[in-house]
């Protein structure tokens, strides 16, 4: 049946263009159209179905259908993959690389002698041929401390000697550090790290493990908060995305903050605008101010007409605490609906936000298209890649359909590589002919009807996808924060869930520190060993974040 179909859509592949008639030829790319839109249909209905199946047998007990993915089918668009590797990205020759030998640091030598007597009388001693072998100590390195105590009867008190730093709670700083990069950045799970830390003879309970790993970490959150001040203030511009987190068995979300210096994670139990300016402000408390500002705001955000009149009598720079600014809306409108104060309280909190008190204040946001990162900053850039997602979405099963969208894949990612060639060699000329382009291309009419109306609504989108052209620090892409999002995924397939809140906010300061670790090229395991052990001999990754920090790129006059 299947064989059928197949061979019935394949007789399908007209050419369109060669047909003089006009009308014939609307009457077919209508009719293929509705074909296209009956195949959705018939595959979200399937889609539905299994997902209905599947609840009923759980309820009974039962398993759902596995999840097996299908083989990739290079003719059929249904089943390719979604990624635009290939298609976004020129081929560039390889460059001669450096050879792992060059960074390998020589702790020994060791001479490998030639037994004599199997030498021949006319051998003579031709120098070495040197081998680099690459091996570990692991060893334990339990010490017995003793310390010195002594007693006063005038005070009626015991003096005791100190344990050096790092050496509390029973552990060394090298038995807590190998804990803490297992657990956050070889993501193995905590029964795992007991096992190996008991092969290498060290005796150690699981509630020891959970302690070295979520207990008594204040210093470490504030390397975070450092981290993101930091971080806020290295760039104009911030990239940022959320996944899926779960604390206790609840459905909480992870939210990504980055830019090229640095990646920080805070877990929040929404991903509203109220949670997004929350972690742009570093965690400081939200506050509401209703000027007017915080009116226009209110505007944009659709809220019914009514509201306004009053809202300008409320008028002030004053500013309120979350339930104050409730109390007095509620107060002065006989009737609020919760979804007008929702949007005032959102309006209340970015015109508040916006005053910069005590953090900085960001100017652009990357992000992909989702409602809670709008209005909240005063520039807004859209994800090229996210955009183009979309478009492989996209399953014609008509042939003509199929190749109408190839076609124009091929010359969306083509004028996306004119925008990486603008970065490397921008000029105002360059920006208004690919301003020109984009409304060009974006125009394109190819009657494929679901083709189409995907690419209007990507040139709605003008003004956010080509905000490069006027800031060139701004990457095309959002990748570095949703790699950034797989990083807490890979960690929620190992752990499933934090338990407590302490365990969380410890699961989000080492993904911050790690992953920022490998952004400025810092040793992890030196960083955490040096903090744990505390000798402080390295500088706090704040501090090189803002040596690196990038500096403001000039702002083109384009279009």
């Amino acid at each position: 049946m299947m064989k059928e179909k197949k061979t019935l859509l394949e007789q399908l592949n007209v050419n369109l263009d060669s047909i003089q008639d006009q009308k014939v030829k609307e009457t077919i790319q209508a009719l293929f159209n509705l074909i296209e839109a009956q195949a959705t249909t018939i595959r979200n209905l399937q889609e539905e179905n299994q997902r209905l199946r599947d609840e009923n047998n759980r309820l009974k007990g039962e398993q759902g259908k596995p999840k097996i993915k299908p083989d990739k089918d290079r003719n059929n668009t249904a089943d390719s993959d979604i990624s635009s590797e290939k298609e976004r990205k020129e081929e560039v020759p390889r460059s001669g690389r450096s050879s792992i030998k060059d960074k390998i640091t020589i702790n020994r030598t060791q001479v490998c002698k030639v037994d004599k007597a199997q030498l021949p009388d006319d051998a003579r001693f031709n120098g070495y041929e040197t081998v680099t072998v690459q091996d570990l100590k692991i060893e334990t390195d339990n010490i017995e401390f003793h310390k010195e105590t002594y007693y006063s009867p005038l005070e009626h008190k015991t003096y005791r000697g100190e344990l050096p730093p790092g050496y509390e709670g029973g552990f060394g700083p090298t038995v807590k550090a190998i804990a803490l990069i297992m657990k956050n950045i070889c993501n193995v799970s905590e029964p795992k790290i007991g096992e190996l830390l008991h092969a290498l003879n060290i005796r150690i309970s699981s509630g020891s493990i959970s302690n070295i790993l979520i207990k008594k970490k204040e210093s470490f959150h504030q390397e975070k908060h450092g981290i993101i001040k930091a971080g806020l203030m290295s760039t104009p511009y911030q990239q940022m995305d959320d996944t899926g987190a779960r604390v206790n068995g609840q459905n909480y979300y992870t939210h990504i903050l980055c830019n090229p210096l640095y990646t920080a994670y805070v877990t929040a139990e929404k991903k509203n605008r109220l949670t997004i300016i929350e972690v742009l402000q570093n965690g400081s408390p939200l506050k509401y101010c209703l000027n007017l500002e915080a009116i226009e705001i209110v505007k944009q955000l659709g809220i019914a007409q009514k509201y306004i009149p009053l809202l300008n009598q409320l008028q002030s720079e004053k500013e309120y605490q979350e339930e104050q600014l409730r109390e007095l809306i509620t107060e002065n409108f006989l009737s609020v609906k919760e979804y007008a104060l929702v949007k005032i309280t959102e309006a209340a909190a970015i015109a508040c936000y916006h005053k910069g008190l005590g953090y900085p204040v960001v100017k652009i946001l990357l992000c992909d298209d989702a409602p809670q990162f709008k209005i909240i900053t005063e520039e807004l850039a859209l994800c090229w890649v996210h955009d183009g997602r979309l478009y492989k979405k996209l399953s014609p099963v008509v042939p003509d359909n199929a190749k109408k969208l190839k076609s124009f894949l091929n010359a969306y990612w083509e004028y996306y590589r004119k925008l990486l060639a603008y970065k490397i060699v921008p000029s105002c000329e360059f920006a208004s002919q690919l301003s020109k382009e984009f409304d060009h291309l974006f125009s394109t009419q190819t009657g494929y009807q679901a083709l189409d109306e995907r690419i209007a609504k990507t040139k709605q989108k003008k003004a956010h996808l080509l905000l490069v052209l006027k800031y060139l620090e701004l990457p095309l892409h959002n990748n570095d924060a949703e790699l950034a999002a797989r990083t807490q995924v890979r960690k929620r397939d190992v752990s499933l869930h934090t338990i407590t809140d302490e365990g969380t906010q410890a699961n989000d300061t080492f993904l911050t520190i790690t992953q920022t670790c490998k952004k400025l090229g810092v040793n992890a395991y030196d960083y955490i060993f040096d903090r744990v052990s505390k000798t402080f001999n390295l500088p706090s990754l704040a501090e090189v974040i803002r040596e690196k920090a990038i500096p403001l790129h000039p702002i083109l006059s384009g279009p």
